[in-house]
């Protein structure tokens, strides 16, 4: 007679290089997310080169672990119909990538709060982007008078700086220059935590946007205020003719698939 064990096989592990180049290319995983959010899997697929199933098997971790999440984005040029399904950071995902020791930062500022009062926070804040706007302007300027190829030189300083930045442009050429605009987005945020406490940090860095674009330009949401990413208009073809007020989501009904600022 033969004997028939009822034991299931003990599953394998995987050995130490293996498992280390599955975290690598979670990794990837996780900053295409960063750098393209909101994207679906199989746009990730195609800028990694991965086949359907191994994207999703990493989308799968990575949403397991909190690092991402899914929006529902509603494409206005599809028409009607389900909103896609598209993968962002979460907000652990964001302090994963290197902003968990803002809780340090904004209890100092709380404190000097406390024994200066708010105007100091604003100083602060306006003193940390004005060095900021020192260190764009000559590379903004240098890529010459039109608006969108400044826009694209400040996405790229953004993104040295670990902001993440990017540039679309809205419109078709068809349409008058007056009409054409820019979507700066920053896809994350290295002072995400110290801007959920005190918005006066992103009203000061769109002030500086303003300045070394020379435009009016508006804060279309942030992810500060829940925002998946932050998005900032920039008309293309004006010039500036009055002095720059930042302008936040609630007071704006432009229509964007960034405008989500609703936690």
């Amino acid at each position: 007679m033969y004997s028939v064990s009822n034991s299931e096989p003990k599953a394998v592990a995987k050995p130490a290089a293996a498992r280390e180049a599955e975290e690598r290319t979670r990794d990837r995983v996780l900053g295409a997310v960063l750098e393209h959010g909101p994207v679906s899997a199989a746009e990730l697929g195609e800028r990694l080169g991965f086949t359907p199933a191994a994207v999703r098997r990493h989308l799968d971790a990575l949403s397991a672990k909190g690092l991402i999440e899914v929006k529902r984005v509603n494409n206005p040029s599809s028409g009607a119909g389900r909103p896609a399904r598209r993968y962002v950071l979460s907000k652990q995902g964001q302090a994963y990538l290197g902003n968990d020791y803002l809780d340090i930062a904004t209890e100092a500022l709380r404190q000097l709060g406390l024994a200066a009062g708010p105007e100091a926070i604003e100083k602060f804040a306006a003193e940390r982007f004005d060095r900021m706007e020192e260190r764009y302007r000559p590379v903004v300027e240098a890529a010459g008078p039109a608006v969108q190829d400044k826009a694209e030189a400040l996405a790229a300083e953004l993104t040295k700086d670990g902001f993440v930045g990017s540039t679309t442009l809205i419109g078709t050429a068809k349409q008058p220059s007056t009409l054409l605009s820019v979507q700066l987005c920053q896809g994350h945020c290295p002072i995400q935590g110290l801007a959920s406490s005190y918005t006066v940090f992103c009203d000061k860095e769109t002030e500086v946007f303003a300045r070394l674009l020379d435009v009016d330009v508006r804060r279309l949401s942030t992810l500060s205020r829940g925002g998946h990413v932050c998005t900032t208009h920039i008309p293309v073809g004006r010039t500036r003719s009055e002095a720059h007020v930042p302008v936040h989501a609630e007071t704006n009904k432009s229509t964007s698939i960034h405008q989500q600022e609703r936690p």
